[in-house]
């Protein structure tokens, strides 16, 4: 019974969140299309692009900050 869920669940996840991504993906596209306004959307991907990017440099930042305060050996081989 065990060796069978991991199987069943993880085929489950796929369906959903595949359907999940098609449909929003359809929506926005759709919302686009409504707007007329190409240029707005691509603004908006581009700021979320460089806020992701800043969050991501920021908690870089900070994880290595946080290992070094706590003595962790961050050099490579």
């Amino acid at each position: 019974m065990m060796d069978w869920f991991p199987v069943v669940f993880i085929t489950f996840k796929v369906l959903v969140l595949g359907i999940g991504m098609f449909f929003a993906v359809k929506w926005h596209y759709d919302q686009g299309k409504k707007k007329g306004t190409q240029r707005a959307v691509l603004r908006a991907g581009g700021k979320m692009a460089a806020v992701f990017l800043l969050l991501l440099l920021g908690l870089s930042l900070l994880t290595v900050g946080l290992a070094r305060m706590l003595g962790l050996d961050l050099t490579f081989p």
